[in-house]
């Protein structure tokens, strides 16, 4: 999966797709959607902690924190937190397949080095700039994440497109997807 992506999102990667055989656009748009797959997983994991973090912040701004009473009523809020994203929604794609795709490892480890479990299980040991380090980095990675989302989408497009026009223009017909 590591040298995956970054092939992938290469400048050269798409190249000259009228010369690709249909067997290889295929493949190359799978492994676009299997990629897109694992990056909207690691964009929800990031999101979810994003969700926690913030509530935090807004635990502490809304009153003055009285000890445990406080890091039990976020552990409650949890599911009503992770339920009820307040960002946006993505670009209204739906997935291509059930699962998480592949997630890259390098991607997965630099989000465990933003947030560890420590830190979510045990917000309230943060102090404020820490907790606002964590919520700054989450944001940063999670706009680094969806860009290269997007990157992926502009891919799977222009594939998609070469394949509606070869069957548009009868260089490919629909019989050979039965073969």
């Amino acid at each position: 999966m590591r040298d995956t992506l970054r092939t992938i999102t290469a400048e050269d990667y798409l190249g000259d797709l009228t010369a690709l055989e249909m067997r290889e656009l295929r493949a190359r748009r799978a492994t676009c959607q299997d990629v897109e797959t694992g990056l909207s997983y690691l964009r929800r994991m990031v999101q979810g902690r994003l969700d926690v973090a913030e509530a935090e912040r807004a635990r502490r701004a809304d009153r003055t924190p009285t000890g445990d009473d406080d890091l039990e009523d976020l552990i409650a809020r949890l599911p009503e937190l992770l339920a009820h994203s307040t960002r946006a929604p993505g670009n209204g794609r739906l997935p291509s397949a059930f699962g998480t795709g592949d997630i890259d490892p390098d991607l997965a480890d630099e989000l465990d080095d933003i947030v560890t479990t420590a830190h979510l299980s045990e917000p309230g040991e943060l102090d404020d700039d820490e907790l606002a380090a964590v919520v700054t980095s989450l944001e940063a990675f999670e706009r680094r994440v969806s860009d290269l989302r997007r990157s992926l989408f502009d891919r799977i497009d222009a594939i998609e497109a070469e394949l509606t026009r070869r069957y548009r223009t009868g260089e490919a017909s629909v019989d050979s997807l039965l073969s």
